[in-house]
Parts: structure tokens; sequence; C-alpha cells
């Protein structure tokens, strides 16, 4: 029984010093990635933003075109991550705005599953409050103020 345990125990280590592995690369790609994208030369007579150092983790070279208005492709974090051979690299990167983004998925989803389980006694007491006393008579025979004759 203890031999088993100490296999399985064994077995799941390398998978753990693994992801670990793979986390720490995804940190540098990204600190290679805010990099490039802060210390770009920005030329206004082209209309093009160019990388003034090497990136090896990136794949880009000094002076690569990394921003441009037409005719370009653009650099994508996703294939950066499947060029360094980062397994499942789609959940490294963030959905993109249109979608709506982790603010919106944190308003939408986890903020209304608390608010559902904590809405006990707060619908109680809505659920023991009267409902309103009925209106009074409206002034001058619900006419309004222009057909006061």
């Amino acid at each position: 029984m203890i031999a088993s345990e100490t296999s399985a125990t064994s077995s799941s280590e390398p998978c753990e010093s693994k992801a670990q592995a793979q986390k720490k690369l995804v940190e540098e790609i990204k600190v290679q990635w805010k990099l490039l994208w802060n210390e770009r030369f920005d030329d206004k007579k082209l209309a093009e933003g160019v990388s003034l150092n090497d990136y090896s983790i990136l794949h880009v070279e000094r002076g690569t075109v990394i921003h441009a208005t037409r005719n370009f492709k653009a650099l994508s974090f996703k294939e950066i991550l499947d060029t360094n051979m980062v397994q499942n690299p789609e959940r490294y990167i963030p959905p993109s705005t249109s979608v709506g983004g982790w603010g919106k998925f944190i308003k939408k989803e986890i903020t209304n599953q608390s608010n559902q389980k904590r809405g006990g006694r707060a619908a109680s007491y809505l659920a023991e409050k009267p409902s309103k006393p009925t209106s009074q008579q409206p002034k001058k025979g619900g006419r309004g103020w222009l057909h006061s004759t």
C-alpha cells in the first residue's frame, strides 16, 4: 500500500514541475512582450512601430516592424506561445474586448452567483414588506394643470 502511494506521488511530481516550468516560461514571454511594446520606436513618417532590441524568446530581431498601418501581419501573442511549444496557450490569453474581458466575466458570473447565495435575508425582508397604501385622489380630477377650468 505504501509503495503504491509513493509511486503515485512521484508520478505527479514531474507533472507539477513541468507545469511550473511552463508557467515560468509564459511569465518570461509576457515580460518580454511588454518590454517589446513599451520600448518600440514609433516612426511617424512611415506610420509604423519598430523594435529597438532583440527579443530571442519572441523571435523578434532589432529593427523588425511590429506595428504598421498598411499591408502588415501583426504579431500575435498566441502564435508566439505556439512557437515556444506552450501547451493550451488559450488559457494564458485574456478574452478579446468585444467578448467582454475578465471584468465583465467576474461581474456577470461570479458576482451573480454570490448574490444568489446571500439573497436569503434580503428576500425575506422584501417578502415581509407591506404593499403600498392606495393612492390619494388626484388633484382637479386628474386633468392636469392646463385644464383647470
